[in-house]
């Protein structure tokens, strides 16, 4: 990306509208998982902390990476977790939780933050707070139509589902306001990259990134 700025990642995140949430056990399956999703149309990366050497990794991808893609860490809980990763080079920074720290530390640094909220209040909370995208999660019990009602009285908050987005409802996400999906199970799939089956990831890929696309009435443009 040649703007390394948050306006930039936004732009990108929000313009393909797929994040992939990757949880790997092995590490060294990372590059190979990644290059298979940019095959099938993903460019935002997010690494959670969960991966071995993660921060080390994000580090690799975003040095090594051409233009037009953004590496991110998943799973960021703190704020010292959040300063090595930016360091490190991520462009963004998601966590599963809001924690006010660690959006400050991501202002302070020019990175998109996208704090994991469930609550209307708590959504209300980190968008005043300064998040960029309110992650929902676990969106898996709430459903689509959750975006609808948030958006009925918050229609400036930007949301994200995490949990709970399949093949089948990626699009109905998308119909209901959300800005972008993070899909992690769905769409890297572990037995797959286990299997050395890196087409499957690619093909996962592509079928979410159309499914945004048909959602967004952007099919065949």
């Amino acid at each position: 990306m040649s703007d390394s700025s948050r306006a930039a990642t936004l732009s990108l995140i929000e313009t393909t509208g797929v994040v992939a949430v990757i949880r790997l056990d092995d590490p060294a399956a990372l590059r190979e998982t990644c290059d298979a999703l940019a095959a099938g149309g993903v460019r935002a990366l997010e690494v959670t902390m969960t991966v071995p050497r993660a921060v080390e990794l994000i580090e690799q991808l975003s040095s090594s990476l051409p233009p037009g893609f953004a590496v991110g860490a998943g799973t960021v809980l703190d704020p010292e977790t959040a300063r090595r990763v930016i360091l490190a080079g991520a462009k963004f920074v998601v966590s599963p939780v809001f924690r006010p720290e660690v959006i400050d530390v991501a202002r302070i640094h020019d990175v998109a933050v996208m704090p994991g909220c469930f609550t209307p209040t708590e959504i209300l909370a980190a968008w005043d707070a300064g998040a960029d995208i309110v992650k929902v999660f676990p969106a898996t019990a709430l459903g689509p139509g959750f975006f609808k009602d948030v958006h009925g009285p918050l229609p400036q908050v930007r949301l994200m589902p995490t949990g709970g987005v399949t093949r089948d409802n990626a699009g109905d996400w998308i119909k209901a306001g959300a800005a972008a999906i993070g899909v992690g199970t769905a769409l890297v799939d572990k037995k797959a990259i286990k299997a050395g089956r890196f087409d499957e990831i690619t093909r996962n890929a592509a079928h979410f990134i159309g499914a945004v696309r048909r959602a967004r009435g952007l099919e065949g443009v």
